[in-house]
């Protein structure tokens, strides 16, 4: 491997078949500054995070994100020897061209030679550090609310919160949110009350985070992995009721404890607030239902989207023992989950953290999505749907929103047109 300068490095990416390789922390990648390292990355850089390297299934990464033998790869880090380490990873998987960016950390400290790119809405998906520094009292950047309050969050299970969790979270039922009939998002009335009751109002901070598991029979019930799903789930709802800075825990509680960070099990109740301080909802663009997504399906400038599994999408399953009804709302473009209902590793990394976000959004331009477009997502029951749309507003797309009725609700009305079509 060669150690190169700035100076070659611009020399480089004027040619063809040249990768930057990102080995800092996911998060630093997407905009929060690292330990002696700016946030934000190179444009073009592809994000390989030097912990992914101790994976087994490291080298699958690697030919997933399309990063091929015969082209040269450009490493960069704030620490030498994690660089390194990725770049000997490199050369025994047979690449032959690996090289470092030495010069990345002081290029950056005073005249910066590349000007960084940064996802959007970054700080709204903060890193385990910052939630801990939070906890500790100590001040952080990009806290908007007058006050915080930490969610763990569950679906009909408050074992799964007695299990373990972040010191200070209190827990947070997603049918405190969503209507146990319909898994449609509750009337205003109903979640002022449950937002208050758990103290959270309009001008609150409130972090999102949940456990990855998976029960033996998952389709017994919605929302199974019931863990950062239901995060998502809940920061879409939290968003569209008006609350101020609604943030996701990058990767839940799995990324908490890669930091080995202190798990407890004392049981904190939530500190019930007046009022929520204004009216619900508060940004009602974020939801749509069922005329509205007949509407988007007609229109010249929107779109439909299907989070959900390709069985459900060509009608081989419908994805839940609740639903009879198989096949995709036609006019929709089918954007592919992962293998079921209850699984997003299409829209992951290996470690539950969110994809790097260039490569979604390449996925969705290959799709005909764009930021210009109004865009509806839409699953099963919201869920799947909520993560796709956090997603695009994380990026922010500015017309985007969730389908919350979903399949459930346009497969219910026998008047619906249906397609199990692979394209329509």
């Amino acid at each position: 491997m060669k150690t190169i300068q700035g100076k070659v490095l611009d020399k480089l990416l004027s040619q063809k078949n040249i990768l930057l390789i990102d080995t800092r922390p996911v998060d630093v990648y997407n905009g929060w500054d690292g330990e002696n390292s700016p946030g934000g990355h190179i444009p073009g850089a592809k994000s390989l995070p030097s912990k992914w390297t101790s994976y087994i299934d490291w080298i699958e990464i690697v030919r997933k994100k399309g990063l091929l033998e015969y082209q040269t790869l450009v490493l960069y880090g704030n620490k030498p020897s994690e660089v390194n380490n990725a770049a000997k990873m490199f050369e025994k998987a047979g690449h032959t061209d690996v090289r470092i960016y030495g010069d990345f950390i002081l290029d950056h400290q005073d005249s910066p030679r590349f000007k960084l790119e940064k996802l959007s809405r970054f700080h709204h998906l903060v890193p385990p550090w910052w939630v801990k520094t939070l906890i500790e009292g100590k001040p952080v950047d990009h806290m908007y609310g007058k006050d915080a309050v930490i969610c763990h969050v569950h679906y009909q299970n408050p074992e799964d919160y007695k299990k373990g969790h972040i010191p200070g979270a209190i827990p947070l039922d997603t049918n405190d949110l969503e209507s146990t009939k319909t898994w449609n998002r509750r009337s205003s009335e109903e979640l002022q009350q449950a937002l208050t009751e758990h103290g959270i109002s309009k001008s609150s901070t409130v972090i999102l985070y949940g456990r990855f598991s998976y029960p033996d029979n998952q389709s017994d019930f919605p929302g199974s992995n019931a863990g950062q799903l239901g995060a998502m789930r809940a920061a879409a709802i939290m968003l569209y009721a008006g609350v101020k800075d609604v943030k996701v825990l990058n990767g839940g509680l799995q990324s908490w404890r890669d930091e080995r960070y202190p798990i407890v099990t004392d049981s904190i109740k939530p500190v019930n607030v007046r009022t929520f301080g204004g009216k619900i909802p508060g940004k009602p663009e974020i939801m749509i239902d069922t005329p509205g997504a007949k509407q988007l399906i007609q229109s010249d400038d929107g779109e439909i989207v299907s989070i959900r599994s390709w069985r459900e999408w060509i009608g081989e399953v419908s994805g839940y023992n609740y639903i009879d009804k198989t096949g995709h709302i036609p006019g929709a473009v089918f954007g592919n989950c992962g293998t079921d209902a209850y699984h997003m590793e299409n829209y992951r990394n290996l470690d539950h953290t969110m994809r790097e976000y260039h490569e979604t959004e390449a996925n969705w331009r290959n799709l005909g999505l764009t930021p210009e477009k109004r865009i509806a997502f839409y699953c099963g029951t919201g869920w799947r749907g909520s993560e796709a749309f956090l997603n695009a507003w994380l990026m922010g797309w500015p017309h985007v929103s969730v389908y919350d009725g979903g399949w459930f609700e346009w497969s219910s009305d026998p008047d619906n047109p249906i397609s199990t079509k692979e394209n329509d």
